[in-house]
């Protein structure tokens, strides 16, 4: 049943390889269904996985095989369709992939996935600057259900998700096994086991940490602390190392995508702080508050939006939150080429307006300011057609963010 979700990934890499020649590089967190989706696009025979023996031996030969084994010089319709699937396992594989796509890469269309080290290498200059584009891949979310197909802007008409796929998505969380399956005992056995293959396999592979049982603390603490500003010192404190290897810890957690980061936005806005960044996991339906997994239900949705839009290339969107001296505070802004667009401060039920939407949206000028409502009742109504603050529910808003 897993398999048979539309993923909006597809689509998107869909017209990528049929409009680029850069490769595509796919990150994203643990099980989200990376494999799934990039090796349904592979060309018969071009699929190679670096813990198969045969095909680790077919890329320690290098290019040349590569090109022999998936027949570049037979005739055939199209560019045959290359995936790699955990190559960062392979010591050489910048190099590896800068040959091939030298040599090969008008010839055949490349995807690699497997690892968050290709957002790692992503964020400092490499070998191969040039010759990729990022997709960051995420959990389910409301618009991927309803229609996984990408619109052509950030912002699509109003439609209407099932109740029970609603409740579903918020029970379960949007990784797609728990939301196939559906059943309590599998959901609990399989953040744990998801939680112990984090902290045991990826941060061992990735890094250098050997403190394992300390950080797999730190990674309960966060989750009972999603939605919360984060203090570096007394989480220090807490978990007994010091406040850089905190740092450090954290950093590691949002590369591996466990979790994500949420800054201050201080432009624009009179007698603001810089406070410390507010902390979501990834995996809503780990949080057993009801109000900080509405929160943090809210942040996934948000976060999705920002980063498929940035790397779908429809702009450069961010996310961040407000709040200043007088403790006034919206969970949420969403910037546009670094201009405040929307504001979204996230509620469970409670359906009275903030009155701090107001005030920060004349402080930013951001044109849109909603009050999403997880519990509320789907409207079928344009939420983006509204520029004064607005109660709305978050089904119809995220709905509305293709």
């Amino acid at each position: 049943m897993v398999g048979m979700l539309d993923r909006a990934l597809t689509h998107v890499l869909q017209d990528h390889l049929a409009d680029l020649r850069q490769m595509a590089f796919v990150a994203g967190p643990r099980q989200i269904g990376k494999t799934t989706v990039c090796r349904a696009l592979a060309s018969p025979g071009a699929y190679f996985n670096w813990d198969d023996s045969d095909h680790r031996r077919a890329i320690s030969a290098g290019p040349a095989e590569i090109a022999k084994r998936v027949g570049v010089d037979q005739l055939r319709e199209g560019k045959p369709v290359v995936v790699f699937d955990e190559l960062h396992r392979f010591a050489r594989w910048k190099a590896f992939l800068k040959g091939l796509f030298d040599t090969h890469g008008e010839s055949m269309r490349i995807v690699v996935t497997g690892s968050s080290r290709l957002d790692v290498y992503r964020r400092g200059g490499d070998s191969l600057m040039g010759r990729y584009m990022l997709y960051r891949m995420h959990p389910l979310t409301i618009a991927e259900l309803i229609d996984a197909r990408p619109g052509d802007g950030p912002i699509r008409a109003p439609i209407a998700i099932d109740d029970a796929r609603y409740e579903r998505l918020r029970l379960r969380g949007g990784y797609p096994e728990p939301f196939a399956m559906d059943d309590d005992r599998f959901s609990t056995r399989w953040q744990s086991l998801r939680t112990q293959q984090l902290v045991r396999e990826d941060v061992r592979d990735l890094t250098g940490i050997r403190e394992l049982d300390q950080l797999e603390v730190l990674v309960n603490l966060l989750t009972d602390r999603s939605g919360m500003a984060l203090s570096y010192s007394n989480l220090a404190g807490e978990v007994q190392v010091s406040v850089d290897t905190m740092r450090r810890w954290i950093s590691t957690l949002c590369t591996l995508h466990h979790g994500f980061l949420v800054r201050p936005w201080h432009r624009n806005v009179a007698r603001s702080l810089r406070k410390e960044p507010k902390w979501y996991v990834s995996d809503w339906a780990a949080v057993t508050d009801p109000g900080a997994r509405a929160e943090t239900f809210v942040a996934g949705h948000m976060k999705r939006a920002v980063e498929t839009w940035t790397d779908r290339g429809l702009g450069n969107f961010d996310l961040h939150y407000l709040r200043d001296k007088e403790q006034r505070e919206v969970d949420f802004l969403v910037t546009r080429d670094k201009k405040p667009w929307f504001l979204v401060e996230a509620k469970l039920a409670d359906m009275g307006l903030s009155p701090h939407l107001a005030y920060f949206q004349g402080a930013t000028g951001a044109k849109h300011a909603f009050q999403a409502v997880v519990e509320m009742p789907h409207v079928g109504a344009d939420c983006f057609a509204r520029e004064r603050p607005t109660v709305v529910p978050a089904r119809s808003l995220f709905a509305q963010l293709a």
